[in-house]
């Protein structure tokens, strides 16, 4: 499982407990990159950087926010193993706080979907995502459309599609990609806004 979720884990890939259920396998993250390709690509949420690292393989420039300053110092050692962290600016905050500094051309999130419990809910609901926050899925999405005009929002399989539909509201449409791996859904991701 852990070279599903990066071929370079035995190269020194440094994870926590919580990176081992939270990153996205690496083929996924890659697939995702290719279509979030442009100048500036934020992640608020980045985690221990599985995102990010293929990010950096396809934009310009990306900002890998988050939290944790320990999730931070993994991201940046595992960028490093890949040959990319000089490519990404690395920020510990928190994004409900610090968004109106932040302009890019493409927001790619995966926020907190509550730990691996979202795996048994029939229909997972966008308000669980960062329940610490008011309004969960639904607030995040009203903070990152003021920093990017395109928006990658990746989510658990299970998720409510009429909601991810509801959000097309701001963009005028919406291309949700189920994601599978290994003949298994996996994820979804949708994209509103310009992608290719």
């Amino acid at each position: 499982m852990r070279h599903l979720l990066f071929t370079n884990f035995d190269r020194g890939i440094l994870l926590d407990t919580e990176s081992f259920y939270s990153v996205c396998p690496e083929v996924l993250s890659y697939h995702i990159a290719k279509r979030c390709k442009n100048n500036i690509v934020l992640d608020p949420f980045c985690g221990a950087g599985g995102n990010i690292i293929q990010l950096a393989k396809t934009c310009k420039r990306v900002l890998a926010c988050d939290i944790d300053p320990n999730k931070i110092r993994l991201a940046r050692h595992n960028a490093e193993i890949y040959g990319v962290a000089h490519k990404i600016d690395f920020v510990v905050g928190d994004i409900f706080q610090i968004y109106p500094k932040l302009r890019a051309d493409v927001v790619f999130m995966s926020p907190p979907w509550g730990g691996p419990g979202y795996s048994i809910d029939k229909s997972y609901s966008l308000t669980s995502m960062c329940d610490n926050y008011f309004g969960g899925g639904f607030g995040i999405f009203d903070i990152v459309k003021t920093i990017a005009p395109n928006i990658a929002f990746h989510m658990p399989k299970t998720t409510n599609i009429l909601e991810c539909m509801w959000l097309a509201n701001y963009f005028g449409k919406v291309e949700i990609q189920q994601n599978i791996i290994n003949g298994r859904l996996n994820s979804i991701t949708a994209f509103y806004g310009d992608f290719k």
